[in-house]
């Protein structure tokens, strides 16, 4: 019986640590979302505010971001589609999206974006990696 209830606690348990996993996904989501649409809007400043704070160091100003992204990030910048595919938490702040994307030249694209929490609990974009695709396999 002592060995039973540890496993009835976790059985219990279970539902919740995958319901706050996917909690942290959509809001990790909802600021790759957000800052792509701040892209679509023309709004940088919007943008920029998305960036992890080690982004905004390697680029302190909007500017400089923007530079960035339209030289090296079309297919996030300006996507014809947009899906999200996986996620994962390696850890308790991270949150890793694999995104595909069909970028401006009509090319798939698969974007795996790191996201870390912030103090205030928001998830902002710590790095992108970007690499063409053969296809959309989710």
């Amino acid at each position: 019986m002592k060995n039973f209830l540890p496993t009835i606690t976790l059985t219990l348990l279970a539902p919740v640590f995958a319901f706050a996993g996917e909690a942290e996904i959509r809001a990790a989501q909802s600021s790759i979302r957000n800052q792509i649409e701040a892209f679509r809007a023309g709004d940088d400043a919007r943008a920029y505010t998305y960036a992890a704070p080690n982004i905004r160091e390697l680029f302190p100003t909007v500017d400089r971001f923007m530079e960035m992204v339209t030289r090296g990030y079309q297919p996030v910048y300006r996507p014809r589609s947009l899906t999200f595919g996986k996620a994962i938490e390696p850890d308790a702040t991270t949150v890793v999206q694999r995104v595909l994307t069909t970028g401006p030249n009509g090319k798939s694209h698969e974007a795996v974006y790191t996201l870390k929490r912030q103090p205030d609990g928001t998830y902002r974009i710590s790095a992108v990696s970007l690499r063409e695709a053969a296809d959309f396999a989710i």
